[in-house]
């Protein structure tokens, strides 16, 4: 019994003795003037769902599903002409049906990362400036149109939940804005 007491013991103190070090050992990350100029100027603008006609062979194949968030330059939005939603519409519709980054038959070549990027690229061309800083994909998915017209013509099926786009990394859209999560608690 006496042995048990002691070993509860050492593995509280080894315990506490490695907490703490760790606690000393860890420092805040160090952030340039640059990046808090640039987090001061920084504003997350969450996008809406839009609808992207997938066309092949002049004719409509299926539907991307795509809600895109930002962050975006706080004092140089206020200046634009128009409206950032519109825009990103425009630009999606250019980059998922003009530029056709994701091939539906094959998303194995798929890369979300160079998906934001041309994103990023494409609106801040349009704006004629660096307005926005970083693109959030928080869902990326798409619908055949057999399951289109299966979810119109059965309303008593299961429904079918649209396939999310899963890059070559093996990475799926799932962003989240910074504070949201602090909002929903």
């Amino acid at each position: 019994m006496l042995k048990l007491v002691f070993v509860g013991v050492w593995v509280c103190a080894v315990t506490l003795g490695s907490v703490y070090y760790s606690m000393q050992q860890a420092s805040a990350p160090v952030v340039s003037d640059a990046d808090a100029e640039r987090k001061a100027l920084q504003e997350y603008v969450p996008g809406e769902l839009i609808t992207v006609p997938v066309i092949t062979d002049g004719a409509v194949q299926g539907y991307f599903l795509t809600k895109l968030s930002f962050a975006v330059d706080k004092n140089k939005i206020k200046t634009l002409h128009v409206p950032l939603k519109e825009s990103v519409t425009s630009a999606l519709y250019d980059i998922l049906v003009g530029q056709r980054l994701i091939n539906v038959a094959d998303t194995s070549n798929f890369d979300l990362a160079n998906f934001k990027t041309k994103v990023k690229e494409g609106l801040n061309k349009d704006f004629e400036d660096e307005i926005i800083f970083e693109v959030l994909v928080e869902q990326l998915e798409y619908l055949s149109k057999a399951d289109v017209a299966r979810l119109a013509n059965a309303p008593n099926e299961p429904k079918q939940r649209p396939v999310a786009i899963i890059d070559k990394n093996g990475n799926t859209a799932q962003d989240e804005l910074p504070g949201k999560e602090a909002a929903a608690h």
